[in-house]
């Protein structure tokens, strides 16, 4: 049974009252820097691993995709998602990302936004996008850093009057399953090296188009903690191409 955390109440609700929950991707501080890698979709077949809201799936219907795939495991994010973020040409399935099984060549462009740290194979997971994807095709995904991921806990350190010190970083090399803290509540994620993340991609033939460590929107620098997202990178973007 895959840990579907999302679906259980006091998470949900937490989750709920954030920004990026709320606002949609006007809250997300690294909205700025994925929109940028993101191919035109026009006329685009698109699948959305982890689709959550379906706030991604309904920036790419507005922007002319031909047909939107949107998945997830939380049966509580897609009721709202086909509430809130529907389209004639939206389809959400509630499914693992790990689980879903498309034709060789169902999609133009592959997207997920900060899923796949809680997926133990990103190896399986790159070799299934690579075959879902047409000729050509783009797969731009984000994750939680691996300086963010490494520790575990995900926590600074802080001095004894609670000022924060500085972010720890331990046991980057060994990878898999972290018993970190969301919202104050445990939650299972995987680490993985930037190295693994690379060559991942580039073992089953992608060409790597972009990889970035997004700062906060300047705009939003203003919010409380935000001054210290820039203390450390928290999110890893990327963007692919298959041949």
């Amino acid at each position: 049974m895959r840990e579907n955390k999302y679906d259980e109440k006091t998470f949900f609700q937490k989750y709920s009252r954030m920004d990026r929950s709320t606002k949609g991707l006007a809250g997300a501080g690294e909205w700025h820097v994925f929109r940028r890698l993101l191919p035109a979709f026009s006329g685009k077949r698109v699948l959305d691993l982890g689709c959550g809201f379906g706030w991604h799936c309904a920036y790419a219907a507005k922007n002319g995709a031909a047909c939107v795939t949107g998945v997830d495991l939380s049966e509580q994010m897609l009721e709202r998602a086909r509430r809130e973020n529907a389209a004639a040409n939206i389809n959400y399935l509630h499914t693992a990302i790990e689980d879903v099984s498309f034709p060789d060549g169902s999609f133009d462009i592959v997207i997920s936004s900060l899923a796949l740290h809680y997926v133990a194979s990103f190896q399986d997971i790159c070799v299934k996008v690579y075959r879902y994807l047409t000729a050509g095709g783009d797969f731009v995904f984000s994750v939680e850093h691996p300086v963010f991921t490494a520790q575990g806990p995900q926590d600074w350190c802080y001095d004894a009057s609670g000022v924060i010190r500085h972010w720890p970083v331990d046991h980057y090399f060994s990878e898999g399953r972290r018993n970190a803290r969301f919202l104050g509540e445990p939650v299972v994620k995987y680490h993985r090296t930037l190295t693994s993340y690379l060559m991942s991609l580039l073992g089953v033939g992608f060409r790597i188009t972009g990889v970035t460590e997004p700062q906060p929107d300047p705009s939003m620098l203003g919010i409380p903690g935000m001054q210290d997202e820039l203390r450390r990178p928290m999110m890893l973007i990327v963007s692919a191409k298959k041949e």
